[in-house]
């Protein structure tokens, strides 16, 4: 079984708990002497750093929400000087509430080592070849996957996006052992090889590893059949690392959480409370390590449950179950995030308010897909057809240009949807 550092990944749960311990100290430490958020609730609820004497004391400490973050923008919750930051990334399409996040030297070291675990962890060695075919941009995972790839020794491809017929080209030109891409574009590469009459027996391919987006058991049985390879999973957060947070091992029995860098909790999305070990509820994200950004009790949306029974693969880090959901209305497509208060805005650029809208997201073809059904009204001068034609064209082209893909605009009767229900996911990851 490979390991990156052994004597990390297979550490004694007690003395994990003590590095847990001291760097959860220092990281209050820090945040209280220089982030003014973090000092104003601490004193709210009559807390200092010292008053924390084990990890059960987080508990006391009040949660950090996206909202939190967008309200700080842009440097307010940076724990250095700006001077100290090296790199920053952003929250994808979020503009309207941009969310920046920064990067410390060391910051950057302890990325560049998890996602180097991360890799090595799922088989990646100095003799592979890397194509990376996520978008580079503001965005951070792409840049975190070429780090930690040339970190073990490997050559990186760094693809990008590009079209599946070129992804291919390079693929088989290139010699590629390890795609890293969304599960739906490694599905439209499968495709795309049929259509080129490209064998995956002919290619030298021996890896996928895929996030960004939730992708079921089902799925990965399409692809490895497909493309004749293991497909493993990875997580991580913009807001953290991406990736970095947690990884498949080969058991593939849940994602391993990288422990000596992150406190990882389960609650309750509606009280709060904290869920014992496999409940299922909201991941909750602390930072023990990040020098510029540092994140206190962070609330992802993401669903899932924590499992800290051990692994045949003798890593002694928690695992957390595959991604499937979210108690937010974020929606993860195509790799990014958007919500429903994004394309809300977009309509009332048009019209001066937002109608009575809904979003649905399906999966067809390889690809979510996304329909915005909204409801007609004669606020909105729907009674001519000139009209309705017009707006939705707008529509259409401005929520279009904002994803960077088509959208299907559809006007509907009132009462075709529950106005309580603004996101329906019908997308299924069994």
């Amino acid at each position: 079984m490979p390991f990156w550092k052994q004597e990390i990944e297979c550490i004694d749960r007690e003395e994990l708990s003590q590095v847990q311990l001291e760097g959860l100290q220092a990281t209050l430490n820090r945040v209280y002497k220089n982030v003014r958020h973090f000092r104003k609730i601490f004193r709210e609820i009559d807390f200092v750093p010292e008053d924390l004497r084990s990890l059960d004391d987080l508990k006391r400490l009040p949660f950090l929400t996206r909202k939190d973050l967008g309200k700080n923008y842009p440097y307010d919750l940076f724990a250095v000087p700006l001077r100290e930051v090296v790199r920053l990334h952003t929250t994808s399409f979020n503009f309207d509430e941009p969310i920046v996040i920064g990067f410390t030297r060391n910051d950057m070291i302890n990325w560049t080592e998890l996602t180097a675990r991360n890799l090595f962890a799922m088989g990646v060695t100095k003799d592979d070849v890397l194509q990376v075919a996520l978008n580079f941009g503001s965005m951070s995972g792409p840049f975190g996957f070429q780090a930690g790839a040339e970190r073990i020794g490997a050559s990186v491809i760094p693809m990008s996006g590009g079209k599946p017929a070129e992804q291919v080209k390079v693929m088989r030109d290139f010699k590629t052992t390890v795609l890293i891409s969304t599960p739906t574009a490694a599905l439209r590469l499968a495709r795309a090889m049929e259509e080129m009459d490209v064998d995956p027996h002919a290619l030298v391919l021996k890896l996928g590893v895929f996030g960004s987006e939730p992708w079921g058991e089902s799925m990965r049985a399409e692809i490895e059949s497909r493309l004749h390879i293991p497909a493993a999973d990875t997580y991580g957060l913009t807001e953290a690392f991406v990736p970095g947070v947690a990884w498949e091992c080969p058991a593939k029995n849940g994602l391993h959480l990288a422990e000596d860098h992150f406190i990882a909790e389960v609650i309750d999305p509606a009280t709060g409370d904290v869920l014992p070990p496999g409940s299922e509820g909201e991941l909750v994200i602390t930072t023990i390590s990040k020098e510029a950004f540092p994140l206190i009790r962070f609330k992802t949306g993401d669903i899932t449950k924590i499992d800290e029974a051990p692994c045949s693969c003798g890593r002694t880090h928690c695992r957390i179950s595959r991604i499937f959901s979210r108690c937010d209305d974020v929606m993860i497509l195509r790799g990014v995030s958007i919500t429903p208060d994004q394309i809300g805005r977009i309509l009332a650029r048009i019209n001066g308010s937002a109608p009575v809208f809904q979003l649905v997201v399906e999966r067809n073809d390889d690809a979510d897909q996304l329909f915005v059904r909204i409801e007609i009204s004669d606020r909105f001068f729907f009674d001519e057809m000139k009209k309705q034609r017009r707006f939705v064209e707008e529509v259409h082209k401005a929520v279009s240009e904002f994803l960077g893909w088509e959208v299907n605009v559809r006007l509907v009767e009132s009462g075709t949807f529950d106005h309580n229900k603004q996101v329906l996911d019908m997308r299924r990851f069994v």
